[in-house]
């Protein structure tokens, strides 16, 4: 993925790191771009706003299926949340150029088509579609018309619902159009461990044949990094300069070196992985010669019989492996030998016997 205007993923390709900003610039442009920067220094591949007003996403109203109870939001209505939430539009431009300039690709999440236009003048090479927003078929063909990548968050979605979505993706994509990758999420801010079904990843690469990856809201960076090992190609983490600071999602963000710290991890999770294999590794072929063998552990006569008191398994590897001692014991020295020897075949006097 050396080329940021167009993203592409597939199964078993190294995660794709995305920072997600959100409102943690806290209504502030230079904090937007300081967070640009941190993504870069972090390790992430990718930056991710959101694009949305507060009157695009919801109405201004009293009424009280309009207020938020419980959770970090608790006494807050849905309008006055995202009008302090959201990434003004004028910023948008201004926002992509920086990133061009420090080399990191910049995409986000549309809320309605006129967020989507204005993304796709400004060249966003994909497009994200966040979990609440899975259930809104019109958006996502709207955004899947204009021929880019789909990153689509599941949660809260039923496996009906899921596939509604990627249904409309692939319906209303212009051909060649990627399919769209599925990130596995529960939609808990933050997320208890427990509550998280990562095997759900491998099961939604396997149920709809994409690739999948993992939007996490959890504490830590443990849960990322397991995500990597169950074959996540994305993984998305929210990113903020200091949670002592504060911002909306700054309680379930990860600070710079914390990012840093995930970055680094799920990529050696990744490595680690390999391929299934048996063969000798280069770094453990010098270790065989310490393996276990049959050595004489006291001297033997010729003609004396080999028994558990004058040959042992022991370290190193020099000589029969120990699956023939049972052949050995039993039978007689072919000559004299001394304490210390690796046995081998020439040492047994086998007579009429002939070894296996």
């Amino acid at each position: 993925m050396s080329d940021p205007a167009r993203l592409e993923f597939r199964a078993g390709q190294a995660p794709y790191l995305i920072a997600e900003m959100s409102g943690n610039h806290k209504g502030e442009i230079e904090r937007a771009i300081r967070l640009i920067d941190a993504a870069k220094a972090a390790g992430a591949d990718a930056v991710k706003l959101q694009t949305y007003t507060a009157d695009t996403i919801t109405l201004k109203s009293d009424r009280p299926e309009f207020q938020i109870h419980g959770g970090p939001w608790d006494g807050r209505s849905l309008h006055e949340l995202y009008e302090e939430a959201h990434t003004p539009w004028a910023w948008h431009p201004q926002l992509f150029a920086h990133a061009a300039t420090v080399g990191i690709t910049l995409f986000s999440s549309p809320f309605d088509p006129t967020a989507v236009d204005l993304l796709d003048r400004l060249g966003a090479p994909a497009f994200k579609i966040a979990s609440y927003e899975i259930v809104d078929l019109p958006l996502i063909r709207y955004a899947a018309s204009k021929g880019k990548p789909l990153i689509i968050s599941t949660g809260m979605a039923t496996l009906g619902e899921i596939d509604d979505a990627v249904s409309a993706a692939r319906a209303a994509a212009p051909a060649g159009t990627p399919d769209p990758v599925l990130l596995h999420c529960t939609s808990g801010y933050p997320t208890p461990h427990d509550e998280c079904d990562l095997r759900t990843i491998p099961h939604l690469a396997q149920a709809f044949g994409v690739p999948t990856g993992l939007s996490d809201h959890t504490h830590g960076i443990a849960v990322p990094v397991a995500a990597v090992a169950l074959g996540a190609v994305i993984i998305e983490k929210h990113l903020t300069l200091s949670r002592a600071e504060g911002g909306v999602d700054a309680s379930f963000s990860l600070e710079p070196a914390e990012f840093k710290a995930m970055a680094d991890s799920c990529r050696v999770a990744h490595a680690a992985l390999g391929q299934v294999g048996y063969a000798v590794k280069p770094s453990e072929a010098g270790g065989r010669s310490f393996r276990r063998s049959l050595y004489i552990s006291s001297p033997v006569k010729a003609g004396e019989l080999f028994t558990a008191a004058n040959v042992r398994s022991v370290r190193p590897g020099l000589g029969l492996a120990p699956k023939h001692l049972d052949q050995v014991l039993g039978a007689r020295a072919a000559r004299d030998l001394d304490a210390g020897q690796p046995l081998d075949w020439g040492m047994v006097d086998w007579g009429m016997v002939q070894p296996s």
